[in-house]
């Protein structure tokens, strides 16, 4: 298995003509200050909820409802840039800094010190470029999460893996039919 130790980058600019990670960033945290927007999503106590959005310069975004103790778990967007910000509750990231190849592997060995947490309370936000390897969790027992996403390009797919320990192995391959 290849060890993994190259530095995450910094989140891609839009230099492919769509809005950069940054413009992502700013889009969801906007949205996320639009109270009547986040209480017009319908909140689910089993499962999450979500509403698509229209973002900025073509891109996809989601406003989303984490019921207390759900996540995403691990998951990459398929080579898109993106950021996320919360709304409402807290929500914590749980992310790898290193850019890990996007094809050709089924599992990876990671290195050491590459494990990543943040905790993100209502209004704070995270961009992050198209190798991001990530998951969001609700931690809280009681209480839901509301949070907006945004993606560029449109998603083209997203990559679902399973994690123990130092071992990240690729799950599953989901194409946008599925979510949407």
């Amino acid at each position: 298995m290849p060890d993994v130790r190259t530095p995450a980058h910094p989140p891609a600019a839009g230099r492919d003509g769509g809005p950069s990670a940054s413009e992502l960033l700013d889009f969801a945290r906007r949205t996320a200050a639009d109270t009547t927007l986040i209480a017009a999503l319908p909140l689910d106590p089993e499962g999450r909820t979500w509403i698509r959005l229209d973002g900025p310069g073509g891109s996809e975004a989601w406003l989303i409802g984490w019921p207390p103790g759900t996540g995403t778990g691990w998951h990459d967007h398929g080579g898109s840039r993106g950021a996320f910000a919360a709304a409402a509750g807290e929500l914590t990231e749980q992310s790898l800094a290193a850019q890990l190849p996007t094809e050709g592997w089924k599992t990876l060995e990671l290195a050491d010190g590459v494990d990543r947490q943040r905790k993100l309370a209502e209004g704070r936000g995270r961009a992050f470029g198209p190798h991001h390897v990530h998951q969001v969790l609700n931690a809280s027992p009681d209480t839901h999460a509301v949070s907006v996403h945004a993606y560029y390009p449109p998603l083209p797919l997203m990559r679902r893996y399973s994690r123990t320990g130092a071992v990240l192995r690729l799950e599953e391959v989901e194409r946008p039919e599925e979510w949407q």
